[in-house]
């Protein structure tokens, strides 16, 4: 299966993402960064729905690169807290995508929230805060 135009191989990986993906993004048209990832078997749960760790895992990626990808160069941020809130199913062959609005980026840590859709569906919204080291 393969991504929309637009989308490319999400240009930084971890042995995780290498794991689960493969993930990808885009620009979006407010130049904000877009990672996505198609649903496959191997990311689903015994019910045939994408597993809440996946959307987890898009969630803190997309919060934490949007906003990382945000300034130049790039800062580096680590994860302090991560909230997730499951509103959607999202099944094999769905295409996820993040879409993060930067809500404050400090000296120190940043705040963001997101939506998480499946097309036009809502699967699920995040909000993360990051500590900038």
């Amino acid at each position: 299966m393969s991504a929309p135009e637009g989308f490319g191989p999400l240009f930084r990986s971890s042995p995780l993402l290498d794991l689960l993906g493969p993930f990808y993004c885009r620009r979006d048209d407010q130049r904000r960064l877009v990672v996505a990832v198609r649903v496959e078997d191997k990311h689903c749960n015994h019910g045939g729905t994408a597993h809440g760790g996946l959307l987890s895992t898009l969630a803190d990626v997309g919060l934490g690169y949007a906003m990382a990808f945000s300034r130049e160069p790039p800062q580096p941020m680590v994860t302090v807290g991560l909230r997730v809130d499951f509103c959607g199913a999202a099944r094999t062959g769905d295409w996820l995508e993040v879409h993060a609005e930067v809500e404050k980026l400090g000296q120190r840590m940043a705040f963001a929230s997101a939506r998480i859709r499946a097309g036009e569906r809502l699967v699920a919204s995040a909000s993360g805060v990051f500590h900038l080291p």
